[in-house]
């Protein structure tokens, strides 16, 4: 579904990615993972239109998302959980929620109404905080509210950027428990995370990016058992010198 090749791109004049390139198979839920600083999460950005890219090509079943704005992204059937949740506190999670469906318009299929019923049922504590202010939510539920902001557009492919950052083990579970049965639903999901065990746990394939380029590539039950995995990303590194 999703095809990176060669990505580049940056701000300024740093240039972050060095040419990127991966894939994500229609249904499937692939891991990037990498310490701090590594570019994934501007490699989200790079995806979803907010950064500029400087070359490769970024392919969405075959077409091209280079000339789209990142409007047209979301209509193309991409939808990103940004790092941090970035969640609107002083307006209610039905409001938070009816941002995320701004766009549903244009995906013929899908009603309002269905999508507040769809993420209800995934999340039902949201239901029960309908009318509240989002700012007053728990971490963890906020977390939840960004989860199914993203999934009010009905997207084809979700993008979750360190969706466990910061959370409770108790909410870290429930999570993964919706994450699973999006899974089970056929939804495509590129899971960014620093959390190698939880990652690996969730997904078919792994990407590892350091310093901006991607620095292994393998099945994710294969590399959970390496014996190695604790420190990883520091013998990667050292080979990136």
């Amino acid at each position: 579904m999703l095809e990176l090749k060669g990505v580049s791109g940056g701000y300024g004049a740093a240039n972050v990615l060095a040419d990127v390139s991966l894939s994500v198979g229609k249904g499937e839920s692939v891991a990037l993972l990498g310490p701090n600083g590594a570019g994934k999460s501007t490699l989200m950005a790079a995806i979803t239109g907010t950064l500029v890219r400087r070359g490769g090509g970024i392919l969405l079943e075959g077409r091209d998302l280079a000339p789209l704005a990142s409007h047209d992204i979301v209509d193309a059937g991409v939808a990103l959980v940004p790092e941090g949740r970035q969640i609107f506190a002083p307006m209610s999670v039905r409001d938070n929620l009816r941002l995320g469906a701004i766009r549903l318009g244009a995906r013929p299929g899908h009603s309002l109404e269905e999508r507040y019923a769809f993420v209800f049922e995934l999340f039902p504590r949201l239901k029960e905080r309908a009318g509240q202010r989002g700012g007053t939510l728990s971490g963890g539920e906020q977390q939840m509210l960004a989860i199914g902001r993203a999934l009010m557009s009905a997207p084809r492919l979700l993008l979750l950027d360190e969706p466990f950052l910061g959370l409770a083990p108790l909410i870290v579970v429930e999570i993964r428990r919706a994450l699973a049965a999006l899974q089970e639903s056929g939804l495509t999901i590129l899971l960014v995370e620093q959390k190698i065990d939880v990652a690996l746990a969730m997904t078919r394939r792994a990407y590892v990016m350091i310093k901006g380029r991607i620095a292994l590539h393998e099945e994710s039950g294969a590399l959970a058992r390496r014996g190695d995995l604790a420190n990883l990303y520091f013998a990667l590194a050292a080979k990136a010198e």
